[in-house]
């Protein structure tokens, strides 16, 4: 491991030298994401060298790509029917060149200077501190999150007290960094609580420590640095997440878990770009000891997409975890060949994993996406028996209509997920598709059934209204039988070759409604106001409700969301 690490500091240390420009990223869940979404099926074509399957975006193709859509629908006359949609879509495309000050100038309409700067604090309306020179560039801005409530389940009070500084920045135009720190205090609703006790992590943040009894601290840490190593290269290394998929949830890749160190080489050229990452993951492990070092296990990954016309985006996505503790296999690093061939070669001991995602646009008002995820597919065992334990696979299938019904910013949001029992799990718990005792892809594991329905609507441009449905239903063991939903246990576990339908074992069902609504006080600082309803049925128990009221601020950062 030691040889790898020394090459791997080499490798970071001569490539920044003979790099050409390069970008930092934007952040996790940001608001840029789905404007981006709308600009694309809107303009109703693509340009070849954009790629929104893979999350998360660099600010440079960000700022580009959106001036391109923007003269395309400026040119098309399809994006203004009226003065009010107008000011909406205007404000949204100023922040985007604002917050990204170094990779773009101001659009048209776009002021970009504060008229009540201090020195070098808010020059720009949207960056608390910015030098912005030739040969540097640096960006720092608060995190904050505020958040209090109560639930018709919690004896106590809900809150979220988030407090940190987010910096990025980029040297020479050669090499680009990011780091974020955010400390956190929260007590969540009783079901989130129940889900800390059952993983012993933060779900998206991981280790934690107890807070008054009934709450937990924890610190979510990121960073970054990014460099070009060609023209149509670049390589980003660094402590953070990453998303696979065109959906609300990703079959492939999540960002919902906690972050892990990668190495990310991301080649976009001509119609095809072809993503290589390499991760560093810790095992399932429950009450560590102190200052004691914890094991390691290494995944790789590669995703190959096409924009094969100006509707249709089509990719192919692999990856294997490691079976093995603390020991990195060179067999892996060779970035073109196909895992399932190099793991039947080092003798069939790791998790590999295969699939298809397409995206097609429709009438500048349609989107369609889906991913097939194979873990083990048999086809003789599908037509003989698909109820047998190896037909592990799982889809996902959605769409997003834009301006909803001639409705200007009314947009909506359908997806199913289902996933059959015993996918993601392996006969070694070492090499099961998970992180820090969180699952890597879809936050339920497997076997079970979901159905999300998302409204999202903007009546004035600093209003914005959202609204979500989760209904999923998932088999858990009963019996201390395993069933194959739990990701976590081995598969030799299981005391039957066939029988698994999608549900089987304890079937428990689960309905979340929420809503919010945001009032953007100023850019990326909101005043928010939530009502959620959870409505949870274990197989045989009593029916578990909780109806939370919840409202706060939120300032350059993310929303906490509880959507399982």
């Amino acid at each position: 491991m030691q040889i790898i690490k020394s090459f791997l500091n080499l490798f970071l240390f001569v490539l920044p030298a003979c790099s050409l420009a390069q970008s930092t990223y934007i952040p996790q869940q940001s608001e840029d994401i789905h404007f981006l979404d709308r600009q694309e099926i809107l303009a109703g074509n693509r340009e070849g060298h954009f790629f929104t399957v893979v999350r998360p975006y660099s600010r440079d193709h960000l700022v580009s790509q959106t001036a391109y859509y923007d003269s395309v629908l400026r040119t098309g006359n399809t994006m203004f029917p009226k003065p009010s949609s107008s000011r909406i879509y205007n404000q949204d495309y100023c922040r985007i060149r604002s917050t990204n000050s170094e990779e773009s100038l101001p659009g048209p309409g776009c002021d970009l200077l504060s008229r009540r700067s201090v020195g070098a604090f808010y020059k720009n309306k949207t960056q608390f501190f910015e030098v912005n020179n030739k040969d540097f560039f640096l960006s720092v801005n608060p995190v904050l999150q505020f958040l209090t409530g109560v639930g018709s389940a919690d004896s106590q009070r809900l809150y979220l007290n988030s407090r940190g500084i987010t910096v990025r920045g980029r040297i020479a135009n050669k090499v680009g960094f990011s780091s974020t720190v955010i400390e956190n205090q929260e007590r969540g609703p009783d079901f989130y609580g129940a889900t800390v006790r059952s993983l012993d992590a933060i779900p998206g943040a991981g280790f934690y420590k107890s807070f008054k009894k009934t709450g937990y601290d924890y610190f979510d840490a990121r960073g970054y640095v990014s460099f070009n190593a060609a023209k149509f290269i670049d390589i980003q290394f660094g402590f953070d997440k990453n998303f696979i998929g065109n959906g609300y949830r990703s079959l492939f890749l999540s960002d919902w878990g906690n972050s892990y160190l990668f190495l990310k080489l991301n080649t976009r050229i001509w119609k095809l770009n072809y993503q290589n990452i390499f991760m560093e993951l810790i095992p399932e492990y429950y009450d560590p000891a102190w200052n004691v070092l914890m094991d390691r296990k290494y995944a790789a990954m590669h995703h190959l997409s096409i924009n094969a016309t100006s509707w249709l985006n089509v990719g192919l996505f692999e990856s294997v975890v490691f079976g093995r503790r603390n020991r990195f296999d060179f067999e892996y690093l060779n970035p073109i060949i196909f895992f399932r061939h190099i793991e039947g070669q080092v003798g069939s001991p790791d998790n590999a994993l295969m699939g298809l995602d397409a995206k097609v646009n429709v009438k500048k008002r349609f989107q369609f996406y889906g991913q097939f995820l194979i873990d083990e597919f048999l086809i003789k065992k599908v037509m003989k028996d698909p109820t047998s334990w190896v037909n592990k696979f799982g889809f996902q299938l959605g769409g997003k209509y834009i301006n909803a019904f001639g409705i200007p910013f009314l947009d909506l949001q359908l997806e199913l997920n289902r996933v059959r029992p015993f996918t993601y799990s392996h006969f070694d718990s070492v090499a099961n598709y998970t992180h820090y005792n969180q699952p890597l892809a879809h936050p339920l594991g497997a076997n079970f059934q979901e159905l999300i329905g998302i409204l999202r609507y903007r009546p004035a441009p600093r209003w914005n209204v959202m609204a979500r449905c989760i209904y999923y239903y998932k088999g858990l063991d009963s019996a201390g039988r395993n069933f194959g939903g739990n990701v976590f246990r081995d598969y030799d576990s299981r005391d039957m070759e066939t029988g698994y339908k999608v549900g089987s074992g304890a079937k428990a069902q689960c309905l979340n409604g929420y809503l919010k609504i945001s009032f953007e006080m100023k850019s990326n600082l909101y005043l928010e106001l939530a009502i959620q309803q959870r409505i949870y049925k274990p197989w045989e128990a009593q029916k578990q409700s909780n109806t939370l009221l919840i409202g706060g601020l939120r300032w350059n950062m993310w929303p906490r969301e509880y959507d399982y």
